[in-house]
């Protein structure tokens, strides 16, 4: 594993991006054919946090990868109010218990665990990754991209077509700001968690009529594209280059 990352860090991001695809969906099939929704994806995610957790910190990269205290004013980030927001979502069309009490938690579980999973491997490893070989708006641009159309995976596991798309349409957006917050504050963990409580809260989340859907995603990802836009006026995306000429000093 360490020789991969020493050799090249996108081929390193990308096999795991693919392994974490391939399990969540095996995982997701084969919870689904026991008939406990999460039965055996929660044990896979569990087993794939301690990984990527054990890895980070034996090879000292926290700070690298974000794990690590949030280093900017939080007045300039409006104290995360968007972020809060954005978290609710789930949450704007009513409550409703539609698992079991068993399957909700194993949902909430592995939601958690999905949350920490993609930030580390999408804003975290792929985005790292590019910023050492591609320009910097590149970079940013690839990694919203490539998080928001992976959602297309969802279709191998049940999910409708046009909710899908709506999901790529708005993650992408989201998928934006998340790189942006991690590039300027250097800390990972407010998109952990505001990921994890996404995720988590569509356990209990009311199925949408298609109107209010379309109306809620186009919510998400103004609000998203707005919030970093923000944050970018605040702090031009130009005026930090430290991981880039760190990597470029001999």
């Amino acid at each position: 594993m360490n020789k991969l990352y020493a050799k090249n860090e996108l081929s390193f991001s990308l096999i795991w991006i693919a392994l974490y695809v391939i399990l969540f969906s095996a995982a997701e099939n084969l919870s689904e054919l026991i008939g406990v929704s999460k039965i055996i994806t929660v044990p896979i995610c569990i087993l794939f946090v301690l990984f990527l957790w054990s890895w980070i910190r034996k090879n000292n990269r926290k700070e690298k990868y974000g794990l690590c205290k949030f280093q900017v004013n939080a007045k300039g980030y409006l104290y995360f109010i968007p972020l809060v927001f954005l978290a609710s979502c789930n949450l704007w069309n009513g409550v409703t218990l539609r698992l079991s009490p068993i399957e909700s938690v194993l949902h909430v579980i592995s939601m958690l665990c999905v949350g920490f999973i993609e930030e580390i491997l999408f804003r975290g490893f792929l985005f790292k990754a590019l910023c050492s070989e591609k320009k910097l708006r590149q970079a940013i641009l690839i990694s919203s991209l490539t998080f928001g159309l992976g959602h297309i995976v969802n279709l191998l596991n049940g999910a409708e077509l046009f909710s899908t798309l709506l999901q790529i349409f708005y993650a992408v957006a989201i998928g934006f700001l998340f790189t942006i917050i991690f590039y300027k504050s250097k800390s990972l963990i407010p998109c952990i968690l505001t990921h994890s409580i996404i995720n988590s809260l569509s356990a209990f989340a009311v199925t949408p009529a298609p109107s209010y859907e379309i109306v809620s995603s186009v919510i998400l990802a103004v609000v998203s594209v707005g919030y970093a836009v923000w944050i970018i006026v605040l702090h031009p995306v130009n005026s930090h280059k430290a991981y880039i000429s760190i990597k470029q000093k001999p």
